[in-house]
């Protein structure tokens, strides 16, 4: 199973875009799914996440701009990003949390899925 993450581009400061993620096939169960970015010579940062029990969060330098939406059970995401800033410029990648079956599910054994991100570009 991979995470195919898409949407990204080039916008104006103040524009928007949406971010699309899915899980290439069906996934046993998903415990949470998120955003991360990376921006030129920082590390990788969570920007968003949401999770099988409806937490639904995000981080300061986003709140109130960036919007996490989608189905945790069919694993497929959305960051809609709004009022864009130069500053938001990076890769974003999209993360999740799984059990791939129910023999990890009843071990407890989590895996970890990445996406291959994708380029959003701030800039007039």
């Amino acid at each position: 199973v991979q995470l195919q993450a898409s949407g990204g581009g080039l916008v104006q400061p103040g524009g928007s875009l949406r971010l699309t993620c899915a899980a290439s096939a069906s996934i046993y169960r998903v415990v949470s799914m998120s955003w991360y970015r990376q921006g030129p010579g920082k590390q990788r940062e969570m920007v968003a996440r949401m999770t099988s029990d409806g937490t639904i969060d995000s981080t300061d330098p986003v709140k109130g701009r960036f919007i996490i939406s989608g189905d945790i059970t069919s694993a497929t995401v959305y960051l809609q990003l709004n009022a864009l800033e130069p500053e938001d410029t990076a890769v974003y990648y999209c993360n999740s949390q799984i059990y791939a079956s129910l023999y990890d599910y009843r071990k407890h054994r989590l895996k970890e899925l990445w996406g291959q991100g994708t380029l959003v570009t701030v800039s007039s």
